[in-house]
């Protein structure tokens, strides 16, 4: 595997991770309030969750397809998307 498909997949198998701890805290947000916010946040964590098992998936079984030129403009908006995604649970914790 190619190096930068590697941190490409790890930077999406970290924001796997933030979005399931979302999910898990939206949920019980749910269960307690019974409000329509928390279960849209989990329709929207769980599509970005979808979007980066697929990305995942794609860094490992199609990088000889990707133009190798692209990966920093990716890693760029993984890493954006991962930055977001911290402030997004500190928001939630506090």
């Amino acid at each position: 595997m190619e190096p930068t498909s590697l941190v490409l997949s790890i930077v999406s198998i970290a924001n796997m991770g933030i979005l399931g701890i979302l999910i898990v805290m939206f949920g019980r947000m749910y269960g307690k309030t019974r409000a329509q916010l928390p279960l849209g946040m989990i329709v929207v964590a769980g599509m970005l969750f979808l979007h980066n098992i697929i990305g995942a998936l794609a860094y490992f079984s199609m990088e000889e397809i990707f133009s190798h030129e692209i990966f920093p403009y990716m890693l760029g908006v993984g890493i954006a998307e991962l930055t977001g995604l911290l402030i997004f649970l500190k928001i939630t914790l506090d």
